[in-house]
């Protein structure tokens, strides 16, 4: 049986309510958004329709118009139905064509309700915020907890912090070949998230250099790296307002951060050297090439490990997140 989150309760009983607001689930990929929205819509007991524009090329407005007619056509039929629509930020000028075709529905009395879910947080507040004001609610989903692991998977707290918050790749812990879970982890998280979700729907002038740079910051995660040292290391990297904008990008994927210095009560951000962490252990101990035996017989880098974790390596990016 699939584990259901915390936020599972909040996004049934506001999609139970009278439709009047937008429903928003926005989080990193792979935590499980998609399986969430299905095992509400499964308790709903009403119609409801999927679709996804999560694909190697982006799908234009027309398409969505024509998904939404087909699931409004249900609503009229059934009385009341549910649309949900996946990778939303994908569709260019999303938030204006969700806009024009809620108010139609709310207008001409017909029940359709709305989820709708994103794994670019940035790009799904700017829309929401820009076209979509007083029209939707927003619920955050996160990487996995350590509780939440280890109710679902048994894993005990050295497995979590080695593994980290994906359930998705979790079985192939457990495999014999360690090599598995790095590929999986390499190829469908972290390349997925930066050509899908950094690449496909940003100007990156040097995306070579945002990989290399990605991979440098996971490499000296837990560690302080002043810009110069990051320009003596990586070959072709610009200047520091280069790097600060993709470490930026980074950030904003949920892939890895820069953590700032603080003094008198606030940021230094200008000139500071930043401080990198990964969002999820996984993203570390992937890279790093290390088996989770070896990582756990070194200390140095388990110690590191530890402090990722600690630190908030899994903090969720918006504030009041329900998981």
């Amino acid at each position: 049986m699939i584990k259901k989150r915390k936020c599972f309760e909040i996004l049934l009983k506001r999609l139970q309510e009278p439709r009047q607001f937008i429903q928003s689930l926005i989080g990193p990929r792979q935590v499980g958004k998609t399986t969430l929205a299905r095992q509400v819509a499964a308790e709903l007991k009403k119609p409801s329709r999927y679709i996804s524009a999560d694909l190697a090329s982006l799908q234009d407005i027309s398409w969505l118009q024509q998904q939404w007619d087909s699931a409004r056509e249900l609503a009229k039929t059934e009385g009341d139905a549910l649309l949900i629509i996946d990778e939303i930020q994908k569709i260019p000028n999303w938030s204006d064509m969700v806009k024009l075709l809620w108010d139609q529905d709310s207008f001409s009395g017909i029940n359709l309700s709305l989820l709708i879910l994103g794994s670019s947080p940035w790009l799904m507040q700017k829309g929401l915020s820009e076209s979509l004001a007083g029209r939707f609610e927003v619920i955050p989903i996160t990487h996995w907890s350590f509780q939440e692991m280890s109710e679902t998977f048994g894993w005990s707290l050295n497995h979590y912090l080695y593994f980290g918050g994906y359930p998705g790749p979790a079985l192939l812990s457990h495999q014999e070949d360690p090599m598995r879970w790095m590929s999986y982890i390499q190829d469908s998280i972290i390349e997925t998230t930066i050509s899908r979700d950094i690449l496909l729907l940003n100007q990156v002038n040097k995306p070579v250099l945002l990989r290399r740079l990605f991979q440098l910051g996971c490499s000296y995660s837990g560690q302080i790296l002043s810009y110069n040292k990051i320009l003596g290391t990586l070959q072709d990297a610009g200047n520091a307002t280069t790097l600060a904008h993709y470490i930026n990008l980074l950030t904003r994927a949920n892939l890895l951060t820069g953590l700032q210095k603080f003094a008198n009560q606030s940021v230094r951000r200008k000139g500071s050297s930043p401080k990198f962490a990964v969002y999820n252990t996984a993203l570390f101990t992937a890279l790093s090439g290390k088996t989770f035996s070896e990582a756990l017989n070194d200390r140095p880098f388990w110690g590191r490990l530890t402090e990722l974790c600690s630190r908030g390596a899994f903090t969720e990016w918006y504030p009041g997140n329900p998981n």
